[in-house]
């Protein structure tokens, strides 16, 4: 014990006391080499089970596909062998038939007249036109054969394959469909010698023909449907498996053989006396391990068996477990070989990235990563030189709009009130108390207080659009005491509108309104019309809409302003102003984001329409105060 802790004691001193290089080759050959054997053992086997699977259900769906169209098939040979039940030609025909032989034996000579043999003639072609017509209906049918009460047959082929024993045949059919009610019945493969002297192997479906009136039997119809019709399926099947199939009845009986395997046979037999419908189980057949998988038909009750050779099943898997394994060692070689390299050249550039990250913590922004490569050293250096000139430019851009919104607030303040209209208000004012008497001059300085009082709020904080509509109300109604009755403003909302409680930015109407009656009043009008309309695109905005029946702006001049609302531009204009409306459209894009502003449109009716896009629901400046009720805190 004390030798084994003294072994491992010295082991590892040499491998902490090995140089780098040597640690991470060791380190590369435990982290690398045991993962790939790992994963591709795992692979291997979980390929050969997906393998397995893919196969088991690939040709259960072949086996089943097949077996689906063989049923069908005998469904249709069933079909076929029903025509003369509804058929009242074949019947009378038939009937005629057991007519004419039984008079015959009543006879006792045995022989027949003229006239008797004109109707035996008539009768035979009369049956043979109807079997010719039920060949034609299903191919794949070799001969149908119909047979009255007395076993006399009637056929018609044109290839020749009718039995050369076509009475013991008789014989068996009939002795089978006497134990039926009348159903058609599917019957074994059956080898037999056709009249050419040629083998056929076929199925035969056998039904009885009953009278329509006393439901007695008047003969038997009998069909062979063609065998190659399942062999040209299976052969098919077999290219695909790449192995072979067996078919045995439900006694067991061998039906169908593709490769004459006898210790197949008997490994099918024992599997087809198996309770199970469908499965699979590998067995050892002519000394080669191989994948037996069967399937039941619910219709004709047979097993269908498919040979998989197990070698050549996992054909694909054993040359990907080779290629797999040969990749692993010659990758684990390169990435030995790279990852010694990698670590003498990574090291060094990552320190003096640190030691510059250090400068950068330490508030120190002018430090630069030397960039010698493209490669991933090279771009991690690259981002790290635009993070920090990216940190810079947020700095300046942080210090930039900060100054912005200080000037437009103080723009606002400036432009809260017009030193000329306040002072032409207030000597309005004068003059009426001088000449009037009367609660006029009450109600102009209820308005002008009213309006005095809005106008001076700090413009940082917010209102609501209700607060906005009656602050610019009391704006025209104090034009309209110093000019009576020229402007009239139209608010196209109802009292119940849900916009009037939406929180807005301070005095964002007042100023558009005085901009449009300051450079827009028409003099050959007897009032301007202004309108203001408040809708809802969608659940994130608002518009507001300013209109006015004036003189109108500019084509080009409109463009100009459009412009340098965009991009925050300063507004250069030779008409109408635009240093109110900058004023706006600055203070909703600093207060609520670059989506937002301000769009001055041509108006529905001359003039001009200013177009307000305002958020429905808070502001991305976070600092905001939210004052619903419009007033001071």
């Amino acid at each position: 014990m004390i030798n084994a802790k003294q072994w491992a004691g010295a082991v590892w001193s040499k491998l902490t006391d090995m140089p780098m290089e040597r640690k991470l080759l060791a380190v590369f050959l435990v982290v690398i080499c045991l993962p790939l054997a790992f994963i591709g053992y795992i692979s291997y086997s979980n390929y050969s089970g997906s393998i397995e699977k893919t196969t088991l259900s690939y040709s259960n769906n072949l086996m089943i596909a097949m077996m689906e169209r063989m049923d069908d098939y005998a469904e249709d040979m069933m079909r076929v062998s029903s025509i003369p039940a509804y058929q009242a030609e074949i019947k009378q025909n038939l009937i005629s038939s057991n007519t004419y032989y039984e008079r015959l034996g009543k006879n006792g000579d045995g022989k027949s007249g003229a006239n008797d043999i004109n109707q035996l003639l008539q009768i035979q072609r009369g049956i043979q036109s109807s079997v010719k017509f039920i060949n034609n209906i299903k191919r794949g049918a070799n001969v149908v054969y119909i047979f009255d009460a007395y076993g006399n047959g009637y056929y018609s082929t044109e290839t020749g394959s009718v039995r050369s024993n076509l009475e013991e045949s008789y014989r068996r059919w009939k002795s089978v469909s006497d134990q039926s009610s009348g159903e058609a019945l599917l019957l074994g493969t059956e080898t037999y010698v056709s009249t050419l002297n040629s083998k056929k192997n076929a199925l035969t479906v056998v039904r009885k023909i009953l009278d329509d009136i006393s439901l007695k039997p008047i003969g038997l119809i009998a069909v062979d449907t063609d065998f190659r019709v399942i062999e040209d399926q299976i052969v098919e099947m077999n290219k695909l498996t790449h192995g072979s199939a067996l078919i045995m009845d439900d006694r067991g009986s061998l039906i169908y053989d593709s490769d004459n395997h006898h210790s197949a046979r008997d490994i099918a037999g024992k599997a087809a006396a198996l309770s199970e419908k469908n499965g699979h189980f590998y067995a050892d057949i002519d000394g080669q391990r191989q994948l037996v998988i069967y399937t039941t038909s619910a219709d004709t009750h047979w097993k269908w068996f498919v040979l998989i050779p197990e070698k050549e099943m996992n054909k694909d898997s054993i040359r990907t477990r080779n290629t797999t394994w040969a990749a692993a060692f010659a990758i684990i070689g390169i990435a030995l070989l790279i990852s010694i390299l990698l670590s003498i050249a990574l090291t060094k550039p990552l320190r003096k990235m640190m030691r510059l990250m250090r400068k950068v913590q330490e508030g120190d922004l002018s430090v630069q990563f030397p960039i010698r490569h493209r490669d991933e050293i090279g771009q991690l250096g690259l981002q790290f030189n635009r993070m920090i000139v990216r940190i810079d430019h947020l700095i300046k851009d942080i210090y930039d709009i900060e100054a912005k919104k200080n000037e437009a607030e103080i723009h606002a303040l400036q432009n809260q009130i017009n030193p000329h209209f306040m002072y032409n208000t207030l000597e309005t004012i004068r003059m009426f108390a001088e000449l009037n008497d009367d609660e006029a001059v009450a109600d102009m300085l209820t308005e002008f207080g009213q309006l005095l009082r809005y106008s001076i709020g700090d413009v940082r904080e917010r209102t609501t659009v209700r607060a906005e509509l009656d602050h610019v109300k009391h704006y025209v109604e104090m034009l309209n005491y110093r000019y009576p009755n020229r402007f009239r403003l139209h608010l196209h909302l109802e009292e119940n509108q849900p916009f009037f409680e939406i929180p807005t930015l301070r005095l964002l109407l007042q100023p558009i309104v005085e901009n449009a009656i300051q450079h827009g009043y028409d003099d050959s009008k007897p009032v301007m019309n202004i309108e203001i309309l408040i809708t809802q695109p969608d659940d994130r905005s608002m518009l507001m809409r300013i209109a006015d029946d004036g003189v109108g702006i500019a084509p080009e001049t409109r463009e100009r302003l459009n412009q340098a609302f965009h991009h925050l531009q300063p507004v250069r204009t030779a008409g109408r102003g635009g240093i109110g409306l900058r004023n706006v459209n600055e203070r909703i894009k600093l207060h609520c984001g670059a989506s937002y502003g301000i769009q001055v449109l041509e108006g529905r009716q001359g003039g001009t329409e200013v177009v307000l896009k305002l958020p429905v629901y808070g502001y991305e400046d976070k600092g905001l105060t939210d004052y619903s009720d419009g007033g001071r805190p």
